[in-house]
């Protein structure tokens, strides 16, 4: 088995890219005893509850104390109250359970708060709920602003929680025109999708600020009339119109999120990260409204330009530091992309590669260079060709560059091994399965469909990685894809990783029920093990004196309910860096 070991003492460089200037304001290397931590008595204490820590030699106590951002005891009710002061909080827990706080491996934040301050169709197939949806969206967005993406009618064809045992039945695919929504839009022009870029929408004013007309290729008209229809070409001109976002609107898309991520227990977050949300995440550092800690990812593209710069890794602050980089070997199921040994039975192709593999020997390039400045390189690999190919990669890496047990390299995603061996191969080498389980109970709508009932038994084996000795992490890819969205509520994912259920309980018995874990494994796969995956699982990740305050508080065990009960439970309290970032309202 494949243990996580202490944190290596040894100081390897990490790099930031263009975007140093801002990060080197911001990112100031902290100190483990923050300032707020002090002495005296405790600001928060929770009492009467079930305490689970994460931690193998005291794995359960009653009562937690924090003080600034640190936890300064864990134990029972008797030793924590004594802690308390006239001023301190005191949260009576009732018997209700507490863990350290969620860390999602995988999240595209910036999307995600486009989409909920924005407009989401993934499930819009009909007039009424388009016109509710883009009203929700100009009411929220501040005037100016354009209403775009959507995809909507993603589930017109599969059914959201279907378990794929049903035949496809013919439909005529939603198809609306600007007259459902010119009234609505006055002051947010709309340029909207369906989910396959199949079909794209322009409101008349998103027509009229691009000057678009009859005379333009590729806009629909009828009796000289633009209906608001645009074909690709034309969708792209009109979309030259949409001014870049500014520095409000993408706080306020932001704070929409990190509103949905404390919610939900998230307390940290592997980010896939652009560019530009470097300067919004410093902007929420800055004025103390970060409540969700922030792992940030660059591509691996960017490492070369970064390795000359000699940063440590993780360099920056407690709540926000430049972790790894993603790098990309395949594509996705969604689009019949992942790579794969055998060929998709609906399209009969096998898959593509990434850019990142092209020219022959570009990945291979890339990890050598993050490798040798000390980054743990975070790689897109789904189908078994995918995989197995990548895996090679890191072998060659550990070849020419030496063996390293601090090395912390992920497989993301990890989606379909090609057989037991496969995940023999991962915990011999050490690489990290970087998992998001609600994927497995949302593919199995189409998966069997494209690859066969044979293939999937090695589809998304999180028991089989598991036993191998494989460390599981697990996390959301929130906000989803194109056709689907993931939640960011990690007792879905723990739910999904258990029972391999839709959210409707289908199929009995489970979608290739041998791949089932336990809800402590699958637990401890968001907090413990992600902690030690980001290499900070020396301050979080576990409940422990000295340690960063981040813990929810959820309205029942998870690990004595039936697992099909998982999905229900309730965050009442998301703590983060010693502040109650989130509280439900009708909980105790």
């Amino acid at each position: 088995m494949i243990h996580p070991p202490c944190r290596s003492a040894r100081p390897a460089p990490a790099l930031l890219f263009a975007l140093v200037a801002v990060l080197g304001l911001l990112l100031a290397a902290c100190d483990p005893a923050d300032a707020r931590s002090g002495e005296g008595p405790a600001d928060i204490v929770l009492l009467g509850g079930t305490v689970w820590t994460g931690d193998d030699e005291g794995p359960t106590a009653q009562a937690v104390a924090v003080r600034g951002n640190r936890i300064v005891a864990v134990g029972s009710d008797s030793e924590i109250r004594v802690l308390a002061g006239d001023h301190t909080r005191v949260i009576e827990l009732d018997g209700r359970f507490v863990s350290p706080g969620f860390i999602d491996n995988h999240t595209h934040f910036n999307s995600a708060g486009a989409l909920l301050l924005g407009a989401n169709l993934l499930d819009v197939s009909d007039e009424e709920g388009l016109r509710e949806r883009i009203a929700g969206a100009a009411e929220r967005l501040p005037e100016g602003a354009w209403i775009t993406g959507g995809d909507w009618g993603a589930y017109e064809e599969w059914e959201m929680d279907s378990a794929g045992d049903r035949e496809a039945e013919e439909f005529e695919p939603f198809d609306p025109d600007r007259s459902m929504i010119d009234d609505l839009t006055a002051d947010n022009p709309v340029l909207i999708n369906r989910w396959d870029r199949s079909a794209f929408l322009a409101s008349g004013s998103a027509l009229e600020a691009a000057g678009a007309s009859c005379d333009w290729e590729g806009v629909q008209c009828v009796d000289g009339e633009p209906t608001g229809r645009l074909s690709s070409q034309a969708a792209a001109r009109v979309r030259q119109a949409i001014p870049p976002k500014d520095l409000e609107l993408r706080l306020e898309e932001a704070r929409a999120a990190l509103a949905d991520l404390a919610s939900n227990g998230v307390t940290t977050i592997h980010d896939n990260t652009p560019p530009a949300m470097f300067t919004v995440f410093h902007a929420l550092e800055e004025a103390d409204e970060l409540t969700t800690r922030i792992y940030a990812r660059p591509t691996l593209d960017r490492v070369e330009a970064q390795a000359t710069l000699g940063l440590p890794r993780n360099f920056g602050s407690d709540l926000l530091q430049l972790g790894g980089f993603k790098g990309f070997v395949d594509g996705v199921m969604g689009n019949s992309t992942a790579m794969f040994y055998e060929p998709f039975e609906h399209t009969g192709g096998f898959g593509n590669w990434r850019d990142m593999m092209d020219p022959p020997g570009n990945m291979e390039r890339l990890l050598l260079i993050a490798d040798s400045a000390g980054y743990w390189p975070q790689v897109h690999a789904i189908g078994d060709r995918a995989v197995d190919s990548l895996l090679t990669l890191f072998e060659h890496v550990e070849e020419v560059n030496g063996p390293d047990e601090g090395r912390r390299f992920r497989v993301i995603h990890a989606q379909h091994l090609a057989g037991p061996e496969v995940a023999e191969r991962m915990a011999d080498f050490g690489a990290i399965a970087e998992m998001q389980p609600y994927h497995a109970i949302d593919d199995m709508r189409w998966m069997e469909e494209r690859i066969g009932a044979e293939r999937v038994r090695w589809t998304y084996a999180f028991r089989t990685l598991h036993e191998a000795g494989v460390l599981l992490s697990f996390g959301s890819d929130w906000p989803g894809t194109n056709a689907a969205w993931y939640t960011a509520n990690p007792l879905m994912g723990m739910y999904a990783a258990t029972t391999r259920q839709t959210r409707d309980g289908e199929p009995e018995g489970g979608w290739v029920p041998e791949e089932r874990i336990d809800t402590e494994t699958a637990l401890r796969a968001y907090t413990v093990n992600n902690a030690w995956a980001e290499g900070n699982e020396d301050r979080k990740g576990r409940l422990l004196e000295g340690f960063l305050a981040d813990l929810v508080v959820l309205d029942r065990n998870p690990l004595e309910v039936d697992p099909s009960e998982l999905q229900h439970i309730q965050v009442d309290y998301t703590l983060m860096d010693g502040r109650i970032v989130h509280r439900r309202e009708s909980g105790r």
